[in-house]
């Protein structure tokens, strides 16, 4: 089994990408980013989560961070977990969502590809993270996290 993603030491700095299913834009409206960032600080509140660099992106989330005392694996976890019942409950109930329908539909879609999903499935199941094993490897993530949305053309600079 390939130990390249996976968290192999508890206490490393690492970079993980995290993206929705069918890679649906879901942040681009201001509310559920609003969540995203609220459960990020919860984790860093309440998890002992370093976060060293973020992007959130219209349909991902990138994110360079280190977590203290716990496993990253069953926080990331809890995080993905949270947010998609959180998201999911906040498209169902949003009067001004005028994708509802489609956004939960595909959502329905996406859990019919495994027997042990139960309704909805938010998030793809990947994380890959990469541990960061330099302080180079780390300006380069920490680049790349500041430059996606300047290369995806979200934002100018």
């Amino acid at each position: 089994m390939s130990r390249k993603y996976k968290f192999n030491d508890k206490n490393g700095v690492y970079f993980i990408s995290f993206a929705t299913v069918y890679w649906i834009d879901v942040f681009i409206r201001d509310c559920y980013f609003e969540t995203m960032m609220s459960a990020l600080n919860y984790c860093r509140e309440n998890k002992g989560m370093k976060i060293y660099g973020y992007c959130i992106m219209p349909s991902h989330v990138h994110l360079l961070f280190q977590i203290e005392e716990k496993n990253p694996s069953d926080v990331i976890r809890d995080l993905k977990t949270f947010t998609s019942k959180a998201l999911l409950k906040q498209i169902a109930e949003n009067p001004q969502e005028s994708r509802k329908e489609w956004l939960l539909w595909m959502f329905r879609r996406a859990a019919k590809k495994y027997s042990y999903v139960k309704q909805y499935q938010f998030w793809q199941y990947h994380n890959q993270p990469i541990e960061i094993h330099s302080d180079k490897f780390f300006d380069e993530k920490l680049e790349y996290i500041h430059q996606n949305p300047v290369v995806s053309g979200f934002v100018s600079e």
